[in-house]
C-alpha cells in the first residue's frame, strides 16, 4: 500500500513557452516519490489573505528525480490557470500533491510490447506527451502513435520536440488533425477527427494496441466510440476527460 499523497513545497525551476498563451512549468519538489506517465498532480496557491485555490494538472514528462512538469493553458475567468500561464516565474514557490491517478497510466517498462495508440484533443496531449517521452527509456520501445487534434498549427504543444522525435529512426508516429485551419500544403482539409484518421496500419483493432484518449468530454466520447465501432475492445481503451 502506498502512503496517501501529501502536500509538498515545490519551486519553479524553469518556464517554457509552448504556444502564445500556454506554457510548461518545470518544478522541483524535495522528496518527490516519482510517478508514472499519465498521472496528474494537484497544485495549490495561497493568497496573502489565506484564501486557497487547488487545481489538477497532468504531468507531461516521466519521472526524473525531484523534477516534475505540467503544462498550463489559461481558462477564461479562471482563478489559477491565468496566474500559472502568465505570472509565475522561476524561483516562485507553489504547493504540489501527488502523484494521483492509477488508471490512465502507461509504464513502458512493464514488459508488454503491445502497440500504443494515443489520441489527444487540444491540451489533452499533456499526459500523452509523458508517455511519448517515457517510451525513450524503454529497453525495447513499443510501436507508438500519437494523434493530436488541434484547431490550428499555432496551437500545437511540444511541436518542435514531437517533430524531432518523429524524425528519429524508430521514433513515434506523430499525426496532427487540424479542425479549423490547416497549414499550407496540408493534404487533409480542416475538420474533426474521423474514422479514417484513426485507421492507420499498425494501430488497427487487429493489431491489438493499447489505446489512451484524453481531452474534452465530447472529444473523448467521440474518439472512444469510433475505436469501439471498428473493433477495439473497450477494456483496451483508457480515457481521461476534462471540462
Amino acid at each position: 500500500m502506498r502512503a496517501p499523497a501529501r502536500w509538498r513545497a515545490a519551486v519553479v525551476a524553469e518556464v517554457r513557452q509552448e504556444t502564445a498563451d500556454a506554457r510548461t512549468l518545470v518544478l522541483t519538489a524535495d522528496g518527490w516519490p516519482g510517478h508514472l506517465a499519465g498521472q496528474h498532480v494537484d497544485l495549490r496557491l495561497t493568497a496573502e489573505d489565506g484564501y486557497q485555490a487547488v487545481r489538477s494538472y497532468s504531468l507531461c514528462a516521466p519521472a526524473d528525480g525531484p523534477r516534475l512538469e505540467v503544462s498550463v493553458q489559461p481558462v477564461a475567468d479562471g482563478e489559477v490557470s491565468p496566474y500559472l500561464a502568465g505570472e509565475v516565474r522561476p524561483g516562485d514557490e507553489l504547493e504540489v500533491r501527488g502523484p494521483l491517478g492509477g488508471w490512465f497510466v502507461w509504464d513502458p517498462a512493464d514488459g508488454v510490447p503491445d502497440p500504443v495508440l494515443l489520441a489527444g484533443g487540444g491540451s489533452g496531449v499533456a499526459p500523452l506527451m509523458a508517455m511519448v517521452r517515457a517510451r525513450r527509456n524503454a529497453p525495447a520501445p513499443a510501436p507508438l502513435r500519437l494523434l493530436h487534434s488541434v484547431r490550428a498549427p499555432d496551437q500545437r504543444w511540444y511541436a518542435a520536440e514531437l517533430d524531432r522525435l518523429a524524425a528519429e529512426p524508430g521514433g513515434p508516429v506523430v499525426d496532427t488533425v487540424y479542425t479549423r485551419q490547416a497549414p499550407p500544403g496540408a493534404v487533409r482539409p480542416p475538420g474533426r477527427l474521423t474514422l479514417p484518421d484513426l485507421e492507420r496500419p499498425g494501430w488497427r483493432a487487429q493489431d491489438a494496441p493499447r489505446c489512451f484518449v484524453c481531452g474534452p468530454t465530447a472529444f473523448v466520447e467521440a474518439v472512444s466510440g469510433l475505436l469501439v465501432e471498428v473493433g477495439h475492445p473497450p477494456d483496451r481503451i483508457r480515457t481521461e476527460r476534462f471540462g
